[in-house]
């Protein structure tokens, strides 16, 4: 995983500059890393206050909100700088140099255009809040806080200017494609809408050439709102109403949890305790392999920061059995997307917090952890197995006896990382916190004693600011993703698309099942093409009214949709395991894609098990009621 160390341009050299850029990332760094400390401490303290103190902390969840807010931006800014934000498109990364500038520069122009409307989109949100006077506490008002948005979009702007190219001359023409674009409309008397197929094509041709996904999302709806001749500030608001939605605090908070973890020594405590218990096994170096990939996802939601992180412990474990080493990279790369269905997964709580919103809110965390709980398992031991059958017999016969002394002793060094998932479930669940952002908030403040004061892997002052900072990069890029879908969302919602979708499919579909077919080949098409986490927020709210139509369990809906998204994390063009593996390994992305083709198929049986036998993700569930 690359660093988050300024990357200095190539040409022409400037020392003025590349000092004033890094003063720049040390200011960013320091500052997203000190808002994900408040996002923890904020919660524990306002808990610690009320039971001994009875009193608490004036907006303690205002705050902690628009801390999530502030996370997003900076981190977007950030990922922006590394070059890290998701696009669908791959094409700049297969041709040459000279080609790939050109392309870079015809893709980003539009993304920065697309950026910087966002940015003055925020404008009138922000002065309609400065007009109320909302305060939070302590004299803080929200506009002041939601400043943040332009000044995230600016940053982002010209983070994508900078990262073009290396050399100036393709900056500044990006730079000046992109305010050509921007005074396009002003400088002509053509209607908005005369400018819709047109900008519509122009989205889709720089996402193809590689523009990031975001302001694919952000500009489909900044172009229908202006077109249909609505206030382009739409957009603004409903990516603050999401990023400030009560639940969306967990997703940072949970994410670096698993980012203390795989930027520690966890890993080898982790991968010592599953290779003690289950080592001795013919089928021991792919379990432990899906044990610990497992393990790292359900805190990191699949970000891949499992790959990264696990990748040098147990590519050689596999090759020391024998295992092929192409069969050894597509088992990797399929193992990093094991967890999303086990708690705390990220991708869970999103699906809970989005189709809340879009149904009668009935619907209860608790059960969609118990739903995924039996295909969790089943994915895990099947891929399991097929690793297994990869090893030679004659390797399997070689397996050393079980040691009892040796399993205890790695099981009494790695005990503190494996009591986090129960500290996860017991806040969570338990009642004694009040909501699950203060139950996230342990269980990073866990993670985070563990590490630096318990195992000493990670220094207070000189690594956690680092590691907070990663994490955030993450954090920032995905939240960005989720707002601009969330606003992609409210365009369909306003051209009535889901109404009109289900219509036509109880109109021309009578049969349960064939529903269910169709939509198997639906979210595989999807997983194609979006991401995990924008899929969520674009689809759930399409399917949920189609679920209760056709009489769909809510639960067996939900993991459903889950496993046939995970699909998605090997399935080009944005199957975001098969790019982090290529890195990882340093393997040509179709060596890997061609390795992780068994693997996909192997998910694939198991989604259509989960799509057609609901009994498997609803037992558990039924248990409770």
């Amino acid at each position: 995983m690359s660093e988050d160390a300024p990357t200095a341009p190539a040409s022409p050299p400037s020392l003025g500059f590349d000092r004033l850029r890094s003063v720049f990332v040390g200011i960013e760094t320091g500052v997203l890393a000190a808002t994900l400390a408040l996002l923890i401490a904020i919660p524990l303290l306002e808990r610690l206050l009320r039971e001994f103190t009875n009193t608490g902390i004036t907006g303690a969840s205002d705050f902690v909100q628009h801390l999530a807010l502030i996370t997003a931006m900076l981190g977007a800014a950030a990922a922006a700088r590394e070059d890290r934000l998701l696009a669908i498109s791959t094409l700049s990364q297969v041709v040459s140099t000279r080609w790939r500038n050109w392309i870079r520069l015809v893709a980003y122009s539009v993304a920065v255009a697309i950026t910087f409307y966002l940015g003055i989109a925020s404008q009138e949100l922000i002065s309609t809040e400065r007009d109320a006077e909302s305060l939070i506490a302590y004299g803080v008002e929200i506009w002041m806080i939601q400043l943040i948005i332009p000044f995230g979009f600016l940053t982002v702007g010209l983070q994508l200017i900078f990262r073009v190219a290396d050399q100036w001359r393709f900056r500044w023409a990006t730079a000046g494609l992109a305010a050509f674009l921007m005074l396009l409309p002003k400088l002509t008397s053509i209607p908005p809408q005369s400018f819709w197929w047109p900008g519509v094509a122009l989205i889709i041709t720089a996402t193809l050439l590689g523009a990031p996904i975001f302001s694919a999302l952000g500009g489909a709806a900044l172009l229908f709102f202006w077109t249909e001749e609505l206030p382009i500030s739409i957009v603004s608001v409903s990516q603050y109403s999401l990023v400030v939605e009560p639940m969306v605090a967990t997703i940072p908070l949970f994410t670096l949890a698993g980012y203390l973890l795989a930027e520690s020594k966890a890993s080898d405590r982790l991968v010592a305790v599953f290779q003690s218990l289950f080592g001795q096994f013919p089928i021991g170096p792919p379990l432990v392999t899906v044990l610990v990939c497992a393990f790292f996802t359900s805190f990191t939601g699949g970000s891949g920061v499992t790959i990264l992180a696990l990748g040098p412990l147990l590519m050689p474990l596999l090759l020391a059995a024998r295992c092929p080493e192409r069969n050894a990279l597509g088992l990797l790369s399929g193992a990093g997307s094991l967890g999303i269905l086990f708690p705390p997964a990220l991708p869970v709580i999103l699906y809970f917090i989005v189709a809340n919103a879009n149904g009668d809110g009935s619907l209860r965390l608790e059960h969609l952890f118990l739903g995924g709980l039996i295909p969790g398992l089943m994915m895990l031991a099947v891929l399991a197995y097929w690793g297994a059958r990869q090893i030679p017999i004659t390797k399997m016969a070689e397996t050393r006896p079980f040691s009892r002394r040796e399993a205890m002793r790695a099981v009494w060094v790695a005990k503190w990382e494996l009591m986090l998932p129960v500290v996860a479930l017991v806040a969570l669940f338990s009642g004694v916190l009040s909501t699950p952002v203060a139950a996230a908030a342990v269980t990073a403040f866990y993670a985070l004693m563990v590490e630096t004061l318990i195992h000493r892997d990670l220094h207070l002052i000189r690594d956690i600011p680092r590691v907070f900072a990663k994490c955030g990069l993450l954090v920032g890029g995905v939240l960005l993703i989720l707002s601009m879908a969330f606003g992609f969302t409210n365009v369909l919602i306003d051209a009535q698309v889901p109404d009109q979708a289900m219509e036509w499919v109880t109109t021309h579909v009578k049969s349960k099942w064939l529903f269910l077919l169709a939509l198997n080949l639906l979210l595989i098409l999807v997983g194609c093409l979006m991401d995990i986490y924008s899929a969520i927020v674009v689809v759930v709210p399409l399917l949920i009214p189609l679920g209760v139509a056709f009489g769909i369990d809510p639960v067996h809906l939900a993991i459903l949709f889950l496993v046939n998204l995970e699909l998605g994390y090997l399935t080009p063009p944005v199957g975001m395991n098969l790019f982090l593996a290529a890195y990882r390994f340093d393997k040509p992305i179709l060596e890997v894609a061609r390795a992780a083709i068994p693997v996909l198929i192997l998910f694939l049986i198991s989604a259509l098990l989960v799509t057609y036998v609901p009994f498997i993700t609803t037992f558990l569930p039924s248990l409770l009621e």
